[in-house]
């Protein structure tokens, strides 16, 4: 097993791109360095011009896969030169690996048109510069073969990454459905069964208990409005999620006001201001809104002793603002959790900028700048 996966460590390496590229480079300029040693210890000039031809060739591939074109036209400039001058008659290999690089790695209306290009500039420069005859031909077979095994291995790495693709896809559905299940056997379940015992407790509570009452009937609102929202996740969830994560979840901005009644009912004395002239909001935003004061108002409760909360919603021309404040003191101890960095994902998402931190006069803020051009 240690021999398997050092080999595939190896294998790996070679495998990156830049490593491929100088290994290719290496392996052809090696034996060309070793032979035209030998050929000028022999005396052979023509044979070592023509080595010279070959190592000028095969030095632009270094930057074949970032610049194909590039590397394609350095290469036919000095084939042009040498053939020309009669240092050698005709493409040698670096030729042929610009070609299949230009078709391998450029767009494809690019490869058509630079091989096409390539195609008349060697028909040319073969039936002009050199004695051969029929020379559009032999830039036929120059060009087309090396330029459609470029297009085969494409059209396979291509199918293979989109092959990767849909498996990844799968996953992540099946993933959703996994978790939509767990929620709907778990969570769901518990959800209902506190609404059962929330009810069954207010029903048998004597008829002067008002505040114990009206606390139990909110819990039972909240409880009902929570089985509400799991059902829309658990749809969003079971759906291929090709419209975000609160596509379905059917709250936003118009909600707050009873978002704010529901955490006066829990204790929490708060009040809404809106600003400006409502408009629509886009759906990202929209949801971004209702979550922000939702998880600000949330983490007041948990964490600020006497607290009083204010929320400001303000529409403006090209953004929208919202800003949660509260007056309490910091309680002791307690499990730090995401709520923060929910709120900073969700902003991000939508183009806007999120701070929040401690009040010089005591308390903390939460301010959120979504701009509406960019959702």
């Amino acid at each position: 097993m240690r021999v398997v996966r050092a080999l595939t460590r190896v294998v790996r390496f070679f495998q990156r791109p830049k490593v491929a590229d100088r290994t290719l480079v290496i392996l052809l300029v090696i034996p060309s360095i070793l032979g035209g040693v030998a050929v000028l210890l022999r005396g052979d000039l023509p044979l070592a011009l023509g080595n010279v031809h070959y190592l000028l060739t095969v030095l632009p591939l270094l930057m074949r896969r970032n610049r194909p074109v590039t590397t394609m036209s350095v290469v036919a400039a000095i084939d042009a030169v040498c053939i020309v001058t009669g240092l050698v008659d005709g493409p040698n290999i670096g030729t042929t690996v610009a070609l299949y690089s230009l078709s391998r790695y450029a767009p494809g209306r690019t490869t058509a048109i630079a091989s096409g290009a390539a195609w008349l500039f060697y028909a040319l420069l073969l039936d002009l510069a050199t004695p051969m005859q029929a020379g559009w031909l032999a830039a036929v077979f120059l060009v087309v073969l090396p330029v459609g095994l470029g297009q085969v291995f494409r059209l396979r790495h291509e199918l293979n990454e989109r092959g990767r693709r849909e498996a990844a896809d799968a996953a992540v559905r099946a993933e959703r459905r996994r978790i939509a299940r767990e929620l709907h056997d778990v969570v769901a379940h518990h959800i209902t069964v506190i609404n059962a015992l929330v009810g069954g407790a207010r029903a048998t509570l004597p008829p002067e208990q008002t505040v114990t009452r009206d606390a139990l009937e909110s819990a039972e609102q909240t409880a009902r409005q929570a089985m509400t929202e799991m059902r829309r996740l658990l749809d969003v969830l079971r759906a291929d999620g090709s419209e975000g994560p609160d596509a379905a979840t059917g709250v936003g901005a118009d909600r707050l006001p009873a978002l704010v009644k529901e955490a006066r009912s829990a204790g929490l004395p708060a009040e809404l201001t809106v600003t400006g002239e409502p408009v629509e909001l886009p759906a990202a935003v929209d949801h971004a809104v209702y979550r922000i004061v939702q998880e600000a108002l949330t983490n007041t409760r948990k964490h600020a002793l006497g607290a009083r909360a204010s929320v400001r919603l303000a529409y403006e021309t090209s953004a929208v603002e919202i800003e949660v404040l509260d007056d309490g003191l910091p309680k002791d101890g307690g499990t730090p959790g995401f709520g923060l960095g929910g709120m900073a994902e969700r902003v991000a998402l939508c183009g806007g900028q999120l701070s929040t931190g401690p009040r010089p006069e005591g308390g903390f803020r939460v301010h959120a700048r979504i701009p509406l051009e960019q959702a």
